[in-house]
């Protein structure tokens, strides 16, 4: 595994763009890169459901959830799954469930934090979509690279 330090990367790229948000990283992989599958919804994890299936190829799931602290976007069985396909994280402007087993899940997820409350399944949301998160706009494809220092976006590989 390589590894990440965001802020030697910063340094040696001063184009790699700081998500400005405290993130709080919970799964069992601490530090992970790789491109971008964006998605954008609100209070509804229909589209993550869907994207957790697919081959992850050390893809990172970028899910734009505004913000919101009601509904989590992620919990233990789709972060299993996400695992298992191959995904190499999820970077979550929103919130989680189910911590204590996704600590034990050997992926890679920064999220904003907790809360016990699951989303409804509607259907709603949009992907591979620009998603604009703490200052910073995530295109489908850029590289994504996070640790405990935070999450930083470039338009080209880092490592």
């Amino acid at each position: 595994m390589v590894r990440i330090s965001t802020p030697d990367l910063t340094d040696q790229c001063p184009a790699a763009r700081a998500i400005e948000l405290q993130f709080n990283n919970y799964g069992a992989v601490r530090q992970f890169a790789g491109p971008a599958v964006t998605i954008k919804c609100h209070e509804d994890n229909s589209l993550v459901k869907e994207l957790v299936e697919e081959a992850g190829k050390g893809r990172v799931i970028v899910v734009d959830g505004g913000g919101s602290l009601r509904r989590a976007l992620l919990g233990d069985m789709l972060a299993e799954k996400a695992a298992k396909n191959g995904w190499a994280g999820l970077v979550i402007n929103g919130v989680i469930r189910d911590v204590d087993e996704i600590g034990r899940t050997e992926l890679g997820v920064q999220a904003l934090g907790t809360t016990p409350l699951k989303t409804e399944k509607l259907g709603v949301g949009q992907r591979d979509v620009p998603v604009s998160i703490g200052g910073v706009t995530v295109n489908p494809g850029e590289y994504i690279y996070a640790d405990n220092n935070g999450v930083i976006v470039s338009e080209t590989a880092l490592l």
